[in-house]
C-alpha cells in the first residue's frame, strides 16, 4: 500500500520533496486560516504559493504554475483588501457575489481558458490529458482566488469543484502529497462555506435589526 501511494518519490531529490511538504504545510495552514475568515491566510498562501510556483513548472503543469503566481499577487491584493476599514469597521466584510461581479467572474474564467490554451500551444504542452484539465482548473482557480480576495462567500463553491478535480489530477501524475492536500483542502473548503455563511447570515440579520 505505501509503495502504491509513494513509490515515485524514489527518484526525487530530498530537495523536491522537502519543497512539496513546506508547501503542503503554508497550503493547508492557508485554507484553514481562509475557513476562519483570518487575515492569516495571505501570508502563509504567500508561501505557499512560492513554492508551488517552482514545484508545478517543473512538473511541466503550466496552468496550475500560472495559478500560483496569480496567487501571489492576488494574496498581495487580498491582504490589502481584507485589512481596509472604514472608523473602527472593516469596509469589505464577507457578502455575496453581484451581478457586475459575475459578469467580471465570467470574463475572468474565458480569458484564463483562452490564455492558457495559448501558453500551452505555445510550448507544445498539449501532449497528454493533463493538460486539458490543467487549463479548465486554472480558470476555476483563477476565479475562485479573485473572489475570496473580495471576501466574496461564492469562492468556497470554486474551491470545491477545482479541488474535487485535483485530486485524481495530482495522484495521476505521481504526486501523492500534494493530491492529499487537496483531499483535505476539500473537506475544509466546505465546512468554510458554511462558516462564511453563518457569518453572512448573522451580519445580514444584525443590519435588519439596525
Amino acid at each position: 500500500m505505501i509503495d502504491y501511494f509513494f513509490a515515485q518519490y524514489k527518484d526525487y531529490s530530498i530537495l523536491m520533496v522537502s519543497l512539496e511538504l513546506i508547501g503542503v504545510f503554508f497550503g493547508l495552514a492557508s485554507v484553514w486560516f481562509a475557513k476562519k475568515d483570518n487575515i492569516l491566510v495571505f501570508p502563509t498562501g504567500l508561501v505557499s504559493t512560492s513554492i508551488y510556483a517552482y514545484l508545478l513548472w517543473q512538473w511541466e503543469l503550466l496552468g496550475d504554475s500560472m495559478i500560483n503566481v496569480y496567487y501571489f499577487v492576488m494574496s498581495l491584493y487580498g491582504w490589502y483588501h481584507w485589512t481596509r476599514k472604514k472608523g473602527d469597521e472593516v469596509e469589505f466584510p464577507i457578502s455575496y457575489i453581484n451581478s457586475k461581479e459575475k459578469r467580471y467572474a465570467t470574463l475572468i474564467f474565458i480569458i484564463t481558458v483562452v490564455f492558457v490554451v495559448l501558453v500551452y500551444l505555445y510550448f507544445g504542452k498539449f501532449t497528454t490529458w493533463y493538460s486539458y484539465i490543467d487549463t479548465l482548473l486554472t480558470a476555476i482557480f483563477f476565479v475562485g482566488m479573485w473572489l475570496m480576495a473580495k471576501r466574496k462567500i461564492e469562492n468556497w463553491i470554486f474551491w470545491i469543484i477545482g479541488d474535487c478535480i485535483s485530486i485524481p489530477l495530482y495522484f495521476a501524475k505521481g504526486y501523492t502529497f500534494t493530491s492529499l492536500q487537496y483531499v483535505v483542502f476539500t473537506i475544509i473548503a466546505f465546512y468554510g462555506y458554511l462558516e462564511w455563511k453563518k457569518t453572512l447570515s448573522s451580519s445580514l440579520n444584525q443590519e435588519l435589526q439596525k
